[in-house]
């Protein structure tokens, strides 16, 4: 499908108050959401990225998506809803873990896997009998999703393979020209996609680390697994939307080196040298904690940081931004800091490890 379009760019009047029902009276969200239900692609802001949006009751829409992403469509998207009444559009059942952790984290960065109903498209849900759902915890999304009145398919809205947009000036730069309008809603706040939870198991496992933690998700309905392709060495293929692929990735090659600091900076410091001699431009991605250090070391061309390791919060948001720092400065060649994997750094490890490739030395 070759296709050219003009991207409409909506900026919302700064002094419009930052609520749904504000949100719904701007003729910028109308449009929007008038474009939705004509079967055209928007990008929108959430709490999390910014989504790439089509009708998810129609293929010829969602076919839109997988084009102007070029991402392979055996590949399921999750689907956004803007009320509770929604889910019956897209979702057969609600068994009962669900409907407590709808309860709990709804609207959020929460993606249930449920039983699917027939009006969801095939493209959807990449021919599987059940549908990731979410209602995302963002007024203009929120806003959005109530206008146009049909739920919304959404993945990342970036090219295949690119750090996920968390502004929509990344958006325009992967995007435009490919699909109808961009709706700024500023920066994003979690930075991470949401975490994906198939209820339809038992215990319910997590296919996706994201925004929610386990620990958050147990607290609420007891002992949830997570799937095996999250650890460290392992082969499986994960089974998550927007997970079966490699992703996030910025352009020039990015190893992650792990382990105790003395013998991880050794290491690095010898991995940049060698790179330099190969007459690449070098960068190291690091914490706010060791940033003085990699900028006084002569081998790193580019040194960024993603915030404090104390406040993983912080390193989810400006995890994507600093990758894309990375391609602007054409670096060529990255180390990068390692993570616990506690909490929300299981997110940030699976996404680092991700852009990586899956290059990873522990020393």
């Amino acid at each position: 499908m070759e296709r050219r379009v003009a991207t409409k760019i909506w900026t919302v009047d700064k002094n419009v108050e930052n609520n749904v029902e504000s949100y719904l009276s701007c003729t910028q969200i109308v449009d929007a959401a008038s474009l939705l239900r004509e079967g055209e692609v928007v990008a929108f802001p959430t709490e999390t990225v910014y989504g790439l949006g089509a009708n998810a009751l129609s293929n010829e829409a969602v076919e839109k998506i997988f084009w102007a992403k070029g991402r392979p469509s055996d590949n399921p998207l999750i689907v956004h809803i803007g009320s509770k009444e929604q889910l019956s559009m897209v979702a057969s059942q609600l068994p009962e873990k669900a409907e407590r952790v709808i309860e709990a984290f709804w609207p959020g960065p929460l993606t249930v896997i449920l039983p699917r109903t027939d009006r969801v498209a095939s493209l959807v849900t990449a021919g599987l009998d059940s549908v990731g759902v979410r209602m995302p915890d963002h007024p203009m999304a929120l806003a959005l999703l109530r206008e146009a009145g049909i739920p919304i398919a959404a993945p990342s809205a970036n090219r295949s393979g690119r750090p996920s947009p968390t502004t929509a000036s990344h958006v325009q730069a992967d995007l435009d020209g490919r699909i109808a309008g961009i709706l700024d809603g500023g920066l994003t706040g979690v930075g991470v996609e949401s975490t994906v939870l198939d209820v339809t198991a038992e215990p319910p496992m997590i296919l996706r680390p994201g925004g929610i933690t386990r620990e958050q998700l147990e607290a609420v309905i007891g002992p949830v697994a997570v799937d095996p392709s999250f650890e460290v060495g392992a082969v499986e293929t994960p089974r998550s939307p927007g997970m079966k692929y490699t992703h996030y990735a910025p352009e020039g090659e990015m190893w992650l080196v792990a382990g105790e600091f003395s013998q991880v900076r050794q290491k690095k410091a010898e991995m940049l040298r060698q790179a330099r001699q190969h007459g690449l431009k070098t960068g190291v991605l690091t914490t706010d904690e060791h940033l003085d250090f990699w900028r006084d070391v002569a081998d790193a061309d580019v040194v960024f940081s993603v915030g404090s390791s104390a406040r993983l919060e912080e390193v989810a948001q400006r995890l994507y931004a600093v990758l894309r720092q990375f391609d602007d400065a054409n670096v060529q060649f990255i180390v990068s800091e390692a993570f616990s994997r506690d909490g929300l750094g299981m997110a940030v490890m699976n996404r680092l490890e991700k852009a990586a490739g899956g290059r990873i030395l522990s020393v």
